[in-house]
């Protein structure tokens, strides 16, 4: 059904006039064809972007538009406003060259520069004579200014002296069109209910916030933030109420208790070559108990790198079989499935319990062999990617659901895991501890078990931070460690090199260091089937490749224990938690270890000190505290790499007070109206939905 059929079928009693208008397609808005749809598709990360996404779309940064009198002034890579003449036509170079106009700025020359383009347009914008005024970032070279793809402003806002809203773009997308399509979209704001309450007592209107946000309503520092905190506790509210609503759901369906005498553990514990930690034996007690309530639990085990989360987590799914029932641990990708399942398979093995594997590349018998032991019970451990969560997949008694990398899973992925069982309890596992703030704000009251120390034998890694103009002294040092017999990972941020892209590439690098060291190098990243990952990981585990060239596809799960040394390329651009996750890669096994971290000096002084906390310790907590503080949650759970934003205007680190006043109001709605059937409960539905949280609607459709 087309989205204009739906907005014309009468509304939901529960739906407040005018939020189907915000949550339709943004492809809507006047004057959005197929090139600028594909272009807002790109800006905003979702594949059917709507309207409020791009409302919600903050400014990177706000500039003033006043020209600089003198050019001078402009420091190297900000972005400034210029009042130019244009003094000469185009000049368009030649083999990928950029195209350039000269111009003249306080008496100063310089000139306007374009990447791939060419035409008339540039004619028409800036004819001979012109004079216009320009931002864009300001650079220097032989003597005269440049600035690059600049946009051209009217002179009425240098006059009018307000600040001007500044948003990341990509290509196809220009910051004046952008700004007047935030202002097209802003004219279609209805009149939405209030879903704070008295909350809303002496912050601005959510529309109102909204416009200031965009800069459409005049408003000074202390009232955009004033809008931002406003925003921020509605973005807070939807995350916990949704957050309350699964809770509810969950702990209202009655769970079997799990019981076993502890014998398939105690047989697992005795068959491995090493001893477990204090840490790991109260984090599987407080489990063990967990399982044996009559009401379905949830609990966050986090560790550091190699603190042994996966041993806790297997003597967990050995309760459940003992006790004849079924255990699924559920993993993001297929290379860290397939990492548990041989893991599991090595320890289980020996003691009679088979765990299957279900992916999306098993063969079609082997799938049908997999889905037919879980639904008769057969088998006890299944271990398996989001081919899990399809709804052919079925379990005769699943108990117990454990969920690897768990910041990689929604709210709906989780929901349709437990939903396969009866009172079915969760099991969270982060390999990047969590700091108290983001737990609230992303699982809300959850038991926590935290595995601090780490098993005997794990080696200190040798952490050096190292600048890109070395990098051929640090290809040499590869070279001399490839002659001892190391095992080294090579890591970049990027697969392949894109126009105007300065990430380093791993193809590109594979290239390089294939011709230096031969047929010992080998490539993996996430773009390769899965039969050539799986050959090439097997290949660097049996030492017939050491040096391997990666994305960070390896970032979890992959163990090597021979593998010693790290080097990772551009580490300027990853979050400290990532990268000690990579870190992690080393130090498994008996030899000592090194990191080399490798960044760009023209990152400047900041991002050499924040690598330098990885230098001054290895404990991942301290990390990953520092890590929220310095780049955000998104950042430190990586999903900034790897999906949306946890949150686009909450501050965790900023706005701990509207953390805990969203909790109290949730606490205090789902009192007073726990099935939202009310006026304010509607108005909180319509929250939900602007805030994407339609699976919390689900569950208050299910009861």
């Amino acid at each position: 059904m087309s989205a204009l059929a739906k907005r014309s079928q009468p509304p939901s009693p529960l739906a407040s006039p005018g939020i189907d208008r915000l949550c339709a397609p943004i492809a809507q808005l006047p004057g959005v064809g197929p090139i600028t749809a594909a272009a807002l598709t790109r800006l905003l990360g979702r594949k059917a972007p709507r309207l409020i996404d791009l409302l919600f779309f903050a400014p990177r940064e706000w500039l003033d538009p006043r020209p600089l009198a003198d050019p001078a002034q402009a420091r190297e890579g900000a972005t400034v406003a210029l009042l130019v003449e244009v003094v000469g036509p185009p000049v368009h170079g030649q083999a990928g060259r950029p195209t350039r106009i000269p111009v003249i700025a306080g008496g100063q020359a310089g000139e306007l520069v374009w990447f791939h383009l060419r035409g008339e347009w540039l004619v028409r914008r800036f004819p001979l004579g012109a004079r216009c005024l320009v931002m864009g970032r300001f650079s220097r070279r032989d003597g005269r200014f440049a600035i690059a793809h600049p946009t051209l402003l009217p002179e009425s806002l240098a006059r009018a002296g307000r600040p001007l809203a500044v948003y990341p773009l990509v290509s196809g997308l220009s910051l004046a069109r952008l700004r007047r399509l935030m202002a097209a979209a802003a004219a279609q704001l209805p009149e939405l209910p209030d879903w704070l309450g008295p909350a809303a007592l002496g912050r601005p209107p959510f529309n109102e916030a909204l416009r200031r946000l965009h800069g459409l309503v005049r408003a000074d520092v202390a009232a955009r933030e004033a809008a931002r905190r406003r925003l921020a506790l509605d973005e807070l509210l939807s995350a916990q109420l949704a957050l309350a609503l699964e809770r509810r759901r969950r702990e209202e369906r009655p769970a079997r208790p799990t019981r076993s005498a502890g014998c398939l553990a105690r047989a697992l514990l005795r068959s491995l070559p090493f001893s477990p930690t204090a840490d790991q034996l109260a984090a599987f007690d407080a489990i063990r108990a967990d399982l044996a309530r009559p009401q379905p639990t949830t609990r966050l085990l986090m560790g550091d790198v190699g603190s042994g989360k996966t041993l806790v987590a297997a003597l967990a799914l050995a309760e459940v079989a003992e006790a004849g029932r079924q255990g699924a641990l559920l993993a993001p990708t297929e290379l860290l499935a397939r990492q548990h399942h041989a893991t599991l398979t090595r320890w289980f093995a020996p003691l009679g319990v088979a765990p299957v594997l279900l992916t999306g590349a098993e063969s079609a018998r082997a799938r049908r062999e997999a889905l037919a032991r879980l639904a008769e019970g057969s088998a006890a451990i299944v271990v398996g990617t989001h081919a899990l969560l399809e709804p052919g997949v079925r379990f005769a008694d699943l108990a117990l659901a454990v969920i690897d990398e768990q910041h990689r899973f929604g709210v709906r992925q989780r929901l349709a895991l437990v939903e396969k069982g009866a009172g079915v309890d969760l099991l969270l596992l982060s390999a990047t501890p969590i700091p108290r703030s983001l737990q609230l704000a992303t699982l809300g009251e959850v038991a926590v078990s935290a595995l601090r120390s780490k098993p005997a034998g794990r080696q200190p890694v040798d952490t050096r931070i190292i600048s890109a103009r070395r990098i051929e002294e640090v290809i040499a040092a590869c070279g001399r460690a490839l002659a001892a017999d190391a095992r080294i990972y090579w890591i970049c941020p990027a697969i392949a090199s894109e126009a105007g892209g300065a990430r380093a590439a791993a193809q590109a690098r594979f290239e390089e260091l294939a011709r230096r060291f031969g047929d010992c190098v080998g490539l993996l990243h996430g773009r390769q089937s899965t039969r050539e990952r799986q050959a090439v990981m097997a290949a660097f585990a049996r030492g017939a490749l050491r040096l391997l060239v990666a994305t960070t596809v390896v970032e979890v799960g992959v163990d090597v224990p021979d593998a010693n040394v790290i080097v990772i390329e551009d580490a300027h651009r990853f979050g400290l938690a990532q990268l000690h996750q990579l870190r992690g890669r080393v130090g498994r096994g008996a030899r000592a270890s090194t990191c080399l971290l490798i960044y760009d000096e023209a990152a400047g002084p900041q991002a050499r000190a924040r690598l330098a906390v990885l230098k001054r310790t290895d404990d991942g907590f301290a990390i990953a505290e520092a890590d929220l503080a310095l780049r955000g949650p998104g950042e430190l759970l990586g999903a900034r790499q790897s999906g949306p934003l946890l949150f686009r205007f909450a501050d965790l680190c900023r706005d701990g007070d509207l953390l805990e006043k969203a909790q109290a109001l949730v606490t205090e709605i789902l009192a007073a109206d726990p099935a939202l059937q009310g006026a304010r409960g509607r108005a909180l539905r319509d929250l939900l939905r602007l805030f994407d949280r339609e699976a919390a609607l689900g569950l208050l459709a299910a009861g």
